[in-house]
């Protein structure tokens, strides 16, 4: 049996680090949003006994340290199923290491495939339980939506949806380690807080402009990233509502109420960016090819 799935990439419209827990992971209040650009991941069953993984983009490992096999891995685990054997392709359209959860993307899209490949029927909550084991983005890139996250990602909360809009996306040529950027935050500490009240305030009455003006991530208090001033300029210029950078970066978005504008701004950043994207909000993280 074969089933395709799109995995949506993410924004954070709100990112904070609470504190530092003394497992060494993090407490995190984030505002998450999934985002029109997809991976599309194809899980195969056969009878090979083993877990084989074939990718677009050369840079991704196809071993037992790509996120998508400790996803199969961990669904197995869990549901006590015998793995008889599995194919797993991914083709990449969501930058690597770029802080839109491609990685957790695919993980999580292989976990939704395994679920109607072996048609278990796990809900929602069973399906982030195996995910958060592999990644604290993939309970989010599961459900997708808009949603608040807190703890370490496990924690999943409702919040009203974002409006129709458009979203450019521009991430220089450039990556960002995410154990590196928690660092940072455990050696440097961070000088503001983001007005998480405000934000949420924002999101339940689904105004865009306050969303965008409330939009902060704390990462981009110690986390250097080339051209974001620039990129963040040119997207304020052609009246972006709200710019922010997602994840630990280094992409940087901008939210735009009208589409000529965003197109505008998409054509200035191609000189300052290696990707540049434009799309909307969508409603799913995971959604499967009928």
């Amino acid at each position: 049996m074969e089933v395709k799935v799109k995995a949506y990439a993410k924004i954070n419209l709100m990112l904070d680090i609470v504190n530092r827990r003394n497992d060494g992971y993090h407490d995190l209040f984030m505002i998450m949003q999934s985002v029109g650009i997809y991976d599309t991941v194809t899980v195969s069953s056969n009878k090979s006994r083993r877990i084989k993984i074939t990718c677009s983009e050369k840079d991704i490992p196809l071993d037992s340290r790509n996120i998508a096999y400790k996803a199969a891995k961990a669904f197995f685990e869990y549901t006590k199923i015998k793995n008889s054997g599995l194919t797993i392709d991914i083709q990449k359209r969501i930058p690597h290491a770029a802080g839109l959860a491609g990685g957790s993307a695919d993980g999580a899209a292989v976990i939704v495939a395994l679920n109607k490949i072996y048609n278990t029927n796990l809900s929602d909550d069973e399906l982030c339980e195996i995910g958060v084991k592999i990644g604290a983005d993939v309970p989010f890139c599961i459900v997708g939506g808009t949603l608040l996250s807190q703890g370490i990602g496990e924690v999943l909360s409702k919040v009203k949806p974002l409006r129709s809009c458009f979203i450019v996306l521009a991430k220089p040529d450039f990556s960002v380690n995410t154990g590196h950027a928690f660092k940072q935050y455990d050696f440097y500490g961070k000088i503001h807080t983001p007005r998480k009240f405000e934000m949420l305030c924002a999101i339940q009455s689904r105004d865009l402009k306050e969303i965008s003006s409330n939009m902060e991530n704390v990462f981009e208090q110690f986390i250097e990233v080339p051209n974001r001033i620039e990129i963040k300029q040119i997207m304020r210029d052609n009246k972006a509502l709200g710019v922010c950078m997602s994840g630990s970066g280094p992409t940087v978005f901008g939210i735009f109420d009208d589409k000529a504008n965003a197109k505008a701004a998409c054509e200035q950043l191609k000189n300052y960016a290696k990707d540049v994207y434009l799309c909307n909000p969508v409603t799913s993280g995971c959604k499967i090819f009928e």
